[in-house]
């Protein structure tokens, strides 16, 4: 049922995710070209490929955005070591394993099913936790490869990067391009160019949130010891505050176990993330439950 659930998941991501991309296409078709359906149908044929690559090939892209470098246990024994352990606990097989060389304190999990996961974490994180927290954010990461929930937000970041890019090529081009301005749904085209990046968020957000929750529930109760990995989430949020994400994507935040880009306000009330301090209270209170 797992698998038949992420599957799902996946399929309803790639349609609404490839909806929001065409309907970029229609305004650049509306503005650019003089005829929406060609448009739209251009869009629809790169929302395709582009669906093929994330499924396939959106794991290596990630990698290489934030040069995850893969490793084995001679080049780092601790992590391996961590990640085999938890692996083993969960009955599951065991990951690639890559540092990302950073020192924003984070981790993350990409690849399109168990036995094709990579489980990376960042410089940083291994020089702020000690080997009881990191155990409790592997497992929360291993939770998400158990879960297939890597593949659903990889998907989310590579396509709603690919929304975000064309509607902000479209609205630099209609600002200092050329262009149909006479025609009667420039404004709407303008309206779907501004508002498509953020329907896009909004699909990402609707999904992480959710898995963010039940992967620090699976990732607690797979080593047994909640309190790991609150521990562990109190030292990243201030860590991700003092030093955020200088690489990479603030589409792709929703892969990591804590935001590491810098943000406030309006960022904040759109994270991909659940609030830090209700993560870190309902696993206390698993660790309470645990206890009794």
């Amino acid at each position: 049922m797992g698998a038949v659930s992420a599957n799902l998941r996946v399929l309803m991501m790639f349609s609404l995710l490839t909806v929001i991309f065409v309907a970029v296409g229609w305004a650049v078709g509306t503005y650019f070209m003089g005829n929406w359906i060609t448009g739209a149908l251009v869009f629809l044929v790169i929302a395709a490929a582009l669906n093929f690559v994330s499924y396939f090939f959106s794991s290596k892209i990630v990698l290489a955005s934030y040069r995850a470098r893969v490793v084995n246990e001679a080049e780092a024994p601790r992590l391996y070591r961590i990640v085999r352990q938890v692996a083993g606990m969960a009955g599951m097989p065991m990951p690639q394993v890559a540092i990302v060389p950073s020192m924003n304190p984070n981790a993350f999990a990409t690849g399109r099913n168990p036995t094709h996961a990579t489980v990376a974490a960042t410089e940083g994180i291994m020089q702020l936790l000690n080997d009881d927290e990191l155990t409790g954010v592997l497992a929360h990461e291993m939770a998400h490869v158990r879960n297939r929930d890597m593949l659903v937000m990889t998907v989310a970041a590579t396509l709603a990067g690919a929304v975000s890019f064309a509607a902000r090529s479209f609205l630099w081009g209609s600002m200092f391009g050329g262009g149909n301005r006479d025609n009667g749904n420039f404004i709407i085209a303008i309206i779907v160019a501004i508002t498509a990046p953020i329907a896009a968020m909004l699909v990402q957000l609707a999904v992480s949130r959710s898995r963010e929750y039940l992967a620090d529930r699976e990732g607690a109760m797979m080593i047994g010891r909640p309190m790991a990995l609150a521990d562990a989430l109190r030292k990243l949020e201030t860590g991700n505050k003092a030093r955020p994400m200088n690489m990479g994507n603030p589409t792709s935040a929703s892969l990591f176990i804590v935001n590491p880009f810098r943000g406030g306000g309006l960022v904040t009330l759109f994270s991909t993330h659940p609030p830090m301090s209700e993560r870190i209270r309902r696993l206390e209170e698993l660790a309470g439950g645990l206890r009794r």
